[in-house]
């Protein structure tokens, strides 16, 4: 037998016993929930394609229920559909569910002080405390916001009412706001440091399909994306560490320096500089991307329908009588702008199967037994858009969020946010910059279309929001105030 068929015959038996292997997985745990049948080695592709998901698992649903198995490759991957569902598994079930799974792309960045694993809940814990006390979601925050405003509204200003893409300016605005709490630095609205820092088709690609990870192309990009991003924070760190004053913290990064300092007796201890440098990077892109997102779909959907735009209007001038921006104060006198604002994070669904989990334990759930550290999917556009939720869950309607009187009202199923013990750290932060930035913008501007563009109802934008939140254009014209 001469050496090319032996290495053939090695080959189709290695490939056999994978193919073996695999198929004894996927077809082992009879106790998983059902789902599509997988295709050995390599699972459901089709399904685990993360942006076909808001087509792909509501069939999946109304086919195997609220609760399904899919499969990334030889790994289950639990889809969980519905508010009653998700609320039960994140709420209800909070603790079971508060693992992250391991992320290539992340685990590649984050030197072991990612989402997941031990070394995040202190982490974690002392982020959001020293977030609070620095200000977060407290007046000197709104200060903040309120500043940036005004830089905004300036740099909007200078478009003189033509067609334009605001996204750059949206980012730099939540940006700086976020970069004052991080590490106190302002941007110029020119600057182009912060694009550098929104999540790249890499990253997401190889969450899902990690061997991708193996070609040296997608790895390079990955790892170039990886020292920018270190070294844009280090050179703020290494700053800080030279000039810091214990008795006065300056920001966050002050905050965990000083932290560190405390620790660093320990043998391997979880507060470190790479710690650090993880969370702010993870912080920064956090903190811009998705905020200023909502903010460029807000401001395009309400060129989209001018008539909510001028209800949001003449309740923002009747409540400041045209002379001040409005503040968080407000908020309970502006509740049709509020409710807008809330049904327009609703419609965006910005985040459809926010950020995976992962169960903690084995754990029973809705008759079937999810094993420990199976990656799970809460599909949160199947919340946003569940019909026992909301009474007209396909159609923009600020209704979905004012009482019979006209007042605001909070909604259980509204999560764009997430839910439990996982929910987005910087949701305070978010829900002030939403409010006090598109307020601002509405009272000084009126957002209208580019000449020759046809109006378009809400699914149409949430269908084609990738290309609108990228390169969409609209016109500001500055609105006459009355003194």
């Amino acid at each position: 037998m001469d050496l090319f068929t032996i290495l053939t015959l090695s080959l189709v038996l290695l490939l056999t016993i994978c193919i073996f292997l695999s198929w004894s997985k996927q077809h082992g745990n009879q106790s998983l929930p059902p789902g599509p049948t997988p295709i050995p080695v390599l699972g459901t592709p089709k399904y685990m394609d993360l942006s076909a998901s808001t087509k792909n698992f509501p069939k999946l649903s109304q086919k195997y229920g609220s609760v399904f198995t899919i499969w990334k490759m030889s790994e289950p991957v639990i889809v969980l559909c519905g508010y009653e569902t998700v609320k039960e598994a994140l709420v209800n079930h909070a603790e079971q569910f508060s693992e992250r799974p391991i992320i290539p792309v992340m685990d590649l960045s984050n030197e072991g002080y990612g989402l997941d694993g031990r070394r995040w809940r202190p982490i974690r814990r002392f982020t959001m405390t020293s977030l609070r006390n620095f200000g977060m979601g407290k007046m000197t925050m709104e200060k903040r916001v309120l500043t940036e405003s005004k830089y905004l509204i300036q740099a909007v200003s200078e478009t003189g009412g033509k067609p334009f893409n605001p996204r750059m300016f949206l980012a730099m605005a939540v940006g700086n706001i976020i970069s004052s709490v991080l590490f106190g630095e302002h941007f110029d609205y020119q600057d182009k440091q912060l694009e550098e820092l929104l999540s790249s088709t890499s990253r997401h690609l190889c969450n899902i399909v990690p061997v991708l990870l193996r070609f040296s192309v997608i790895r390079q990009k990955v790892v170039k994306e990886k020292l920018y991003l270190q070294n844009f924070v280090m050179k703020y760190i290494k700053h800080h560490k030279e000039t810091l004053k214990p008795e006065s913290p300056r920001d966050f990064i002050d905050y965990y320096l000083l932290k560190i300092k405390e620790v660093e007796h320990e043998m391997d201890p979880d507060f470190c500089e790479t710690s650090l440098l993880v969370i702010v990077i993870g912080l920064l892109i956090a903190g811009t991307d998705t905020t200023a997102s909502t903010l460029k779909f807000s401001l395009v959907l309400m060129a989209h329908y001018p008539d909510v735009q001028a209800k949001v209007q003449q309740e923002i001038d009747k409540t400041t009588n045209s002379l001040r921006p409005p503040e968080i104060m407000d908020k309970p006198q502006l509740p049709y702008t509020n409710a807008v604002i809330h049904e327009i994070q609703r419609v965006l669904d910005l985040a459809p199967t926010t950020l995976f989990h992962a169960v903690t334990e084995d754990i029973k759930f809705r008759g079937y037994t999810i094993p420990k550290g199976t990656t799970v999917i809460p599909f949160l556009s199947s919340v946003l858009f569940d019909p026992s939720q909301w009474e007209t869950p396909e159609v923009f309607n600020p209704g979905h969020f004012l009482d019979e009187e006209g007042q605001f009202r909070t909604r259980l199923a509204f999560m764009p946010f997430s839910a439990g013990k996982r929910v987005c750290l910087g949701e305070n932060l978010a829900r002030m910059e939403l409010f006090l930035l598109f307020s601002a913008l509405l009272q000084r501007f009126t957002f209208t279309l580019p000449p020759g563009t046809e109006r378009q109802n809400s699914k149409y934008l949430n269908l084609n929001k990738t290309e609108i939140i990228a390169s969409g254009q609209i016109c500001a014209v500055p609105r006459s105030l009355s003194k």
